[in-house]
């Protein structure tokens, strides 16, 4: 018998490409976007086809299966395996050619649909089939599971889009395949040639959506044109690995309009959607407002904030309680579509941004959805059923009332011109009874489907999800041909076995049985998969993930660690705990800025994680350096203070040949101010030079935290001056240094050091009568969201929590009349990963307009993020994070613009590798106000 080490060793002999065994590369790929959890024996990253047949190869000499993965994102879990995964990612990732005059395109299994869609746009073209998760799915991974999107209505599946494949067998043969016999494998010519007449009438209905099994199988008939390549789409690994694909290309509209129809519930939408499909529409998508309620933070972005009820109106949707979004490719064929369909209400969007807004509620849904509007989570498992479009109404209020039945929840949209629903339940897939509760519901689930003639997947495959319910389908003499049908192709069984044919069953495998019932792993299991992650893409407000945007390794994205997260408190590839190096190395270039609190559509939080596995792992022991100087930094400044030794200290730091142990030597040390922001600022009611004195309106009590009290005490000045001007009584609160967010140790996981230093906080602080008003926005995010969570016993940590207020957002609130300076300037800048997370900057972004601030501050992640980029080992990352917005933005920058950054490490960023000086937002005011 061969051994791992074995296959490794030989694998590592035979391949060009990276081969790795090792506990981390393993857990990375236990999962995909599923419920399920396999475990594998090691990852390949093969660098070419002959590196894939190479590694088959050896793989069947030893009788390891493998599974080809691409982006991940399978729902299904077909992109598990316990054999040999095959990453095609890594290297096999290019758009090899492009003929706009043939519209083809000739790509490898790796690339990002989002890529080739880039690369065809300034032809006019585009690739027809568009999941939600286009930003990260690959072409292989599209062909694997025959994927479909939005605009199939228009344009069809992955299927009808192929139109070669070079394919690699298990035994590591290679075949080129497309309309013909030609390169089929041996055999297959005869098992169809036996079956014409199963597969004339054996087979159900045929309609758009029916990819369940191998579904495409009756495409090989010969009136059919025996389409080898559709007919090996869909077929979810199980025969072969694709390593190349001529896929077809369509016209891209230039300027579709969006007709969004109003209708009073979900089975009024759906009843009326397939009586759009005469009117030739490129998509008829379905959503009702209880989706609506679930992604309140995916609404948000369209202009608003969503919830139930008014939910449609907040983000501009037109009066009903579900809506049809019907895109054309004009907006004179989007009228007559508004004009003739039979609504309550409707509205036509021409606008490209307010489109993408509104498709951005669809887009998320896949995660937005993995919360029922009440706050508990909800699982995939029936992600995609499909039924004939005319059945659709019908179907949904019988599902509707199946849910009811089994007292589960679950939020139905998806594309309803083709009848296929998208919906996560509620599942308890931690408990005995809940997945026995899961069992018997899927199988009344699929007897319903099939009672409709629909397919228990729309899109995105069976995996094993739905593979043991095939027969309900397809019945047993179809389902003895597609196992003859993969034995053909795969006679050895290697290839992705439990998957389609001879399946593994629904009900085993789930991913959440290994985890230990305890807070931190139910937050760990939040993550679901859907890799929003991973994209790659610049520009937008989006942060997510800048550590994977700068390395593009998956340990580095918030999925990779959230995967590690998840082993290790399985403990069965990931041993070592609290103390595992493997958890330590991805986490250690998680830059902290909660960008996946906010864009990551489950709302995973890792820095908060990240904290939380520091307080365990070095729990009794000596930690790094870094975590006491920089985590300790309020200590220390509040020393340097009382010793009146800033002066020493910034010269130490100018003429020092050697960096302070435990940071980074390419990094320049901010300077200490002379004089500390209260000592200045006539803490309580008195003035001081150049700032007015209270003012009779409403009490604001102004934080003095450890960035504006040490290191930028000129923000805090120029505060008190605008916020006087506007009318407010603005009190500093004198502590002596004591009052602190806790940042720095909940940046390090000192969290007990945290929890005491929040307590002398509120002790010191006392209660505050309005507002708390905090100038640095990770000061603020910590008090707004770590301080209650620390805390949770605590009502004043409620309190305060409750009253902590951005500049912008007390203006707002307690001076609405006031009229800040007009400055008529360009700006450029950086907006605070924590305000876009954790706070929101809407309205900074009106106050900055009603200064005559012209342009946006750039989204993403400056790089420093507080001590992470001071840290050893950090400089190379935290550069490349700069240069994804940051610095090109201020190379951009027109003449005469202002700088920007709220944030204090954003600011040194921005001095140290862009060489000049950006201001918070009330510097620029309150000089506004001087002049």
């Amino acid at each position: 018998m061969t051994t791992p080490g074995e296959v490794e060793r030989t694998l590592r002999a035979e391949l060009r490409g990276e081969v790795d065994f090792g506990a981390a590369a393993r857990a990375l790929v236990t999962m995909d976007a599923s419920n399920y959890r396999r475990v594998p024996l090691g990852v390949v990253t093969p660098r070419d086809a002959d590196d894939v047949a190479a590694a088959l190869h050896v793989c069947a000499e030893a009788g390891v299966p493998v599974v080809p993965r691409g982006g991940g994102t399978s729902i299904a879990g077909q992109a598990t395996g316990v054999g040999v995964v095959l990453d095609l990612t890594r290297h096999m990732n290019a758009l090899l050619s492009v003929d706009p005059a043939a519209r083809t395109a000739v790509v490898q299994p790796g690339l990002v649909l989002d890529r080739l869609r880039d690369a065809v746009r300034p032809h006019g073209l585009t690739f027809g089939p568009d999941p939600s998760t286009h930003s990260r799915c690959t072409l292989g991974g599209m062909i694997g599971n025959n994927a479909c999107g939005a605009h199939s209505v228009a344009w069809g599946t992955t299927a009808d889009n192929v139109i070669e494949l070079a394919v690699t067998t298990y035994a590591g043969t290679a075949h080129r395949i497309g309309t013909g016999w030609d390169g089929a494998p041996a055999g297959l010519r005869e098992l169809v040639g036996a079956h014409l007449g199963l597969l004339r009438t054996g087979m159900p209905p045929a309609f758009s959506r029916r990819i369940s099994g191998y579904g495409g199988l009756d495409a090989l008939l010969p009136e059919r044109g025996v389409r080898l390549a559709q007919a090996f789409c869909g077929s979810e690994g199980t025969l072969g690995v694709v390593t190349e694909a001529v896929v077809r290309l369509v016209e891209l509209p230039p300027a579709p309009a969006l007709a969004v129809l109003g209708y009073a519930d979900e089975s009024a939408a759906a009843d009326a959607a397939a009586g759009l499909l005469p009117y030739r529409p490129l998509t008829v998508e379905g959503m009702a407002e209880d989706l609506l309620g679930a992604g309140a933070a995916a609404g948000a972005a369209a202009g608003g904030s969503v919830g139930a009820g008014g939910a449609g109106r907040a983000v501009g949707l037109p009066r009903g309680r579900a809506w049809l979004f019907v895109e054309m490719p004009d907006e004179g064929a989007a009228r007559a579509v508004a004009r003739g369909a039979d609504a309550l209400d409707a509205l036509v969007v021409t606008d490209p941004a307010r489109q993408r807004a509104l498709w951005r509620i669809r887009e998320d849904a896949a995660g937005t959805a993995t919360r029922t509007p009440d706050g508990r989570m909800a699982w995939p498992g029936w992600e995609d059923c499909a039924v004939p479009p005319a059945r659709l109404g019908a179907y949904l209020r019988e599902f509707r009332t199946l849910l009811a039945a089994h007292g589960l929840r679950g939020t139905p949209y998806g594309h309803f011109g083709e009848g296929c629903v998208h919906v996560r339940i509620d599942f308890d897939l931690a408990s005995d009874a809940g997945v026995a509760r899961f069992r018997t519901f899927s199988e009344e689930l699929a007897d319903l489907v099939v009672a409709h003639g629909g397919s228990l997947s729309g899109e995105h495959g069976d995996g094993q999800a739905r593979a043991e319910l095939l027969p309900k389908m397809y019945g047993p003499d179809v389902i003895r041909l597609f196992g003859a049908y993969k034995d053909v192709w795969d006679p050895a069984g290697g290839m992705n076995p439990g998957t389609l044919v001879r399946p593994a069953r629904l009900d085993e495998n789930l991913r959440f049985e290994v985890l230990p019932a305890t807070p931190f792993a139910r937050e760990v299991a939040r993550c679901v998969g859907v890799a929003k992650c991973r994209t790659t893409e610049s520009g937008g407000p989006g942060v997510m993930c800048p550590s994977y945007r700068a390395t593009g390794e998956e340990q580095h994205s918030t999925r990779g660690r959230a995967r590690l997260l998840h082993e290790m408190l399985a403990g069965e590839i990931v041993t070592g705990g609290w103390r595992s190096p493997e958890v330590a190395e991805a986490l250690d270039l998680c830059l902290g800025c909660k960008g996946c609190l906010s864009d990551c559509p489950v709302g995973v939080d890792m820095a908060s994680y990240k904290s939380e596995f520091l307080h365990h792992h070095w729990a009794g022991r000596i930690r790094p350096l870094a975590h006491y100087t920089l985590g300790g930094l309020p200590g220390w400044l509040r020393l340097i203070t009382r010793l009146r030794a800033a002066g020493a200290v910034n010269a130490a730091a100018r003429h020092l040949p050697l960096p302070l142990p435990g940071l980074a030597r390419e990094r320049a040390l901010p300077q200490l101010a002379k004089r500390p922001f209260t000592r200045g600022a006539g803490a309580g009611a008195g003035a001081v030079a150049g700032v007015p004195g209270p003012g009779p309106g409403p009490a604001v009590t102004l934080w003095p935290d450890t960035f504006t009290e040490y290191l930028a005490p000129e923000a805090g000045h120029a505060a008190l001056r605008v916020l006087r001007a506007a009318g407010l009584d603005v009190t500093v609160p004198h502590g002596g240094g004591r009052i602190c967010c806790g940042l720095t140790y909940l940046s390090t996981g000192r969290l007990d050091r945290a929890r005491k230093v929040l307590r002398r906080t509120l002790d010191t602080l006392g209660e505050v009568p309005g507002p708390v008003t905090v100038l640095e926005p990770s000061c603020a995010a910590a008090l707004r969201t770590d301080l209650p969570a620390l805390l949770p016993d605590d009502p004043r940590a409620a309190r305060l929590a409750a009253a902590v207020r951005t500049v912008a957002e007390t203006l707002e609130e307690y001076a609405p009349a006031w009229r800040p300076p007009r400055l008529d300037r360009p700006l450029v800048g950086q907006t605070h990963c924590h305000q876009h997370a954790v706070l929101g900057d809407a309205a900074d972004r009106r106050l900055r307009e009603r200064a005559g601030l012209v342009g946006e501050p750039a989204g993403g992640c400056c790089g420093l993020a507080g001590n992470f980029g001071f840290e050893p080992g950090h400089h190379e990352v935290s550069v490349a994070c700069a240069e994804e917005q940051l610095l090109p933005s201020l190379r951009a920058a027109p003449p005469g613009a202002l700088v920007q950054a709220d944030g204090f490490s954003c600011r040194t960023q921005i001095a140290q590798l862009g060489g000049v000086r950006a201001r918070h937002l009330v510097e620029l005011l309150a000089e506004g106000l001087t002049d």
